[in-house]
């Protein structure tokens, strides 16, 4: 048996972006086939590549390796003789009855590897170019859909789907990926539209507050489940007082990474921005200034820069945060 096999398949399971995780014998004691320092590959469906012992060791693993390829968490095992096989915590080790008694005792460690996460960007905006730069710097991979793109538009991505249409695209990203609509006035509706039929896992709107108001409500007017509407996330990003296309990404990207991380992530509307900042100022003894989520600056946008705020009668609306 070749103990260095899974080496090769380490490669080609990566290649094909399929997850697996790296089991790595710690400590032996004898009487034990296994030594320390082997190590094997493990994916979820149990195929075993390398050598981390025998048949009594195997079954406990291919359990544990499951469960870290689901949440993503290292684990260290030890698997002893005992009169009884159920697993138990001492710590932070997992600690498994063998099920038969060769008497030795084996200590792994267990490292899942998982594909690079997607962040699915919708639109050809400025920020949804920087977003599909920034992703792979931060360890996640990029796929932008934008009508009319073409991979040399955004070399830094994974994929570009050169389309927004909801039957194709569904094809190509798998549900529950994190996305974030950056159109910023073109085909607003349609990449949103799209981008639910995905059944993301989060999904966020790089939009002013008022404007991501008037889109949700058009949304729903045109029957799109009203709880899927609510749980879109706009204005997108930390308050940074961004202003860039790079500064706004930079702001979504961290709720980006806040979701990844499991981490909560407040959200601080436009509104909520000044009202906070005109009362700071009245403390000061200073007359209140204008200001918006991402750096403060707020401009009129008429409706046919927007056609979707028609269709709500709307008649202008105030956009920050890239809202355009």
């Amino acid at each position: 048996m070749n103990r260095n096999q899974w080496i090769t398949q380490a490669a080609r399971l990566q290649e094909q972006e399929l997850p697996f995780a790296l089991v790595t014998v710690l400590r032996a004691q004898a009487p034990t086939s296994a030594k320390a320092g082997d190590k094997a590959l493990v994916t979820a469906d149990g195929q075993i590549h390398g050598w981390i012992g025998g048949g009594c060791a195997q079954p406990a693993v291919i359990k544990t390796v499951r469960m870290a390829l689901e949440t993503g968490q290292p684990q260290n095992i030890r698997i002893a003789p005992t009169d009884e096989t159920a697993q138990r915590t001492l710590g932070d080790v997992l600690e498994f009855g063998m099920a038969c008694h060769s008497g030795g005792t084996l200590e792994l460690f267990i490292d899942p590897v998982l594909p690079a996460p997607q962040l699915v960007v919708f639109g050809s905006s400025p920020v949804a170019r920087a977003l599909s730069g920034l992703a792979p710097r931060v360890g996640m991979q990029s796929v932008v859909v934008a009508d009319g793109a073409t991979a040399e538009d955004y070399p830094d991505a994974a994929k570009v789907l050169g389309t927004d249409e909801a039957s194709e695209v569904s094809q190509a990203v798998p549900a529950g990926a994190m996305v974030v609509v950056a159109t910023q006035g073109r085909r607003d509706l349609q990449a949103l539209r799209t981008a639910l039929a995905l059944q993301p896992g989060v999904m966020w709107l790089v939009a002013s507050e008022r404007k991501a108001s008037v889109l949700k409500q058009s949304l729903v007017a045109a029957g799109v489940d009203a709880d899927q509407v609510a749980a879109i996330v706009a204005p997108a990003g930390e308050p940074i007082g961004a202003q860039t296309p790079e500064e706004i990404a930079l702001a979504v990207m961290a709720t980006v990474i806040a979701a990844r991380r499991g981490k909560h992530s407040v959200q601080t509307p436009c509104t909520s921005a000044t009202e906070s900042s005109q009362s700071d100022a009245k403390l000061a003894g200073q007359p209140p200034k204008a200001s918006g989520c991402c750096g403060g600056k707020t401009r009129e946008v008429a409706p046919a820069e927007m056609p979707e705020a028609k269709a709500v009668g709307a008649t202008a609306v105030k956009s920050c945060c890239g809202g355009a």
